[in-house]
């Protein structure tokens, strides 16, 4: 089905040069700077900072004072697996684009578009358009096909698949569609490295202190103080973070939308006329006990969740043989397409409910 026309064409033909506005035009991210990559190379630099402390750590204390070698390369190489594994992770949310918005090949074929449209027949073909273009569904910022979920980042100027938050630490991108696992893999990874750091430095100090004249080097248990406590402060800040994603993905949420309650707005019912609000309705236009209901509703209303095995799976599932390999390593890809997701079969009569205490609260 043939996309709607522009009604009014401003190209100029100037020197046989085409000056028509392409799709990149609108779809294409602010450009970054080099100070947009400052926090990427501190967060790289602190991965990196334990590094010679542990080295320290482990060979005073577990080869020269307990002689232990098995102990130090178990504890090595899982330290290094973790900070891999982390980097692995890492390097995908940095790389790979979060979830383009774009239209379809078919979209851009010159053969189905007609060179030129009269009014007639521009406003005919808007009559039969795709859902995907209807207004409702199109980003007044970028000028795209803004399908369910996708949000539009102001920082990056762009619109992102299934956008969960923009992540300033990761050279100023957008965790969406294609990055969220990689995202949860790193997160995963940070969590167990600094946790299994804390461990075995408070192991060590605890030994250092039970037995002072046994200290190979009096640094050494400054060195185990400095990681125990840098790998509890790791543990608790990012560990927390992990949490707060270990739920969202298990109700089927992202960041946005957890913390924007009025999204369910745009799903609700049409209201009737009398109320004069916009359709869908706007934040703003509602009194504050309308803006209370929503609020409320929020917390019950879940739009995605299908029930927490079908919601992992969504995030984490794997379709190839032994694709648990490759979750494993960087943290795989989402499932799907990233625009069009199952819907809560108890949602409608939850909104419809909802729908109703708005109309009540007029």
């Amino acid at each position: 089905m043939l996309r709607p026309q522009p009604l009014l064409s401003f190209e100029v033909d100037t020197s046989g040069q085409d000056t028509s506005l392409k799709h990149d035009d609108f779809d294409s991210e602010v450009r970054r700077t080099w100070y947009h990559y400052l926090p990427l190379c501190l967060l790289l630099f602190l991965m990196v900072a334990p590094y010679p402390s542990l080295l320290i750590v482990l060979v005073n204390h577990y080869l020269l004072t307990l002689n232990e070698p098995i102990a130090f390369i178990v504890h090595f190489l899982i330290t290094f697996t973790l900070e891999f594994l982390a980097f692995a992770s890492l390097m995908v949310c940095v790389v790979r684009d979060p979830g383009p918005v774009y239209m379809d090949a078919s979209d851009h074929d010159p053969v189905h578009q007609p060179e030129d449209m009269g009014l007639a027949e521009a406003l005919m073909t808007m009559e039969n358009t795709d859902d995907d273009c209807s207004p409702d569904k199109f980003c007044r910022k970028c000028w795209v096909p803004k399908p369910e979920r996708a949000h539009h980042c102001s920082v990056c100027g762009r619109c992102v698949l299934k956008m969960d938050h923009h992540c300033p630490w990761l050279g100023a991108k957008c965790i969406g569609h294609r990055t969220y696992p990689a995202f949860v893999h790193f997160l995963t990874c940070i969590t167990a490295f600094s946790a299994y750091v804390a461990t075995i430095s408070i192991s060590a100090v605890w030994w250092s202190f039970d037995n002072p004249l046994l200290v190979p080097d009096e640094s050494t248990p400054v060195h185990e103080l400095l990681l125990a406590t840098a790998g509890v402060i790791f543990t608790l800040v990012v560990g927390s973070f992990l949490v707060y994603h270990v739920y969202l993905i298990t109700t089927n949420q992202t960041t946005v939308e957890a913390l924007s309650p009025f999204l369910l707005l745009r799903y609700i019912p049409p209201l009737p006329v009398s109320m004069k609000l916009s359709e869908p309705p706007m934040e703003e236009e509602l009194s504050y006990n309308q803006r209370r209901v929503v609020r409320d509703a929020h917390r019950f209303v879940r739009m995605y969740d299908v029930g927490w095995r079908r919601n992992w799976a969504q995030v984490f599932g794997w379709s190839k043989p032994r694709g648990w390999l490759y979750l494993l390593l960087i943290g795989g890809s989402v499932n799907g397409d990233g625009r069009s997701f199952p819907h809560n079969p108890r949602s409608q009569d939850m909104l419809s409910q909802l729908a109703a205490r708005l109309e009540k609260e007029a």
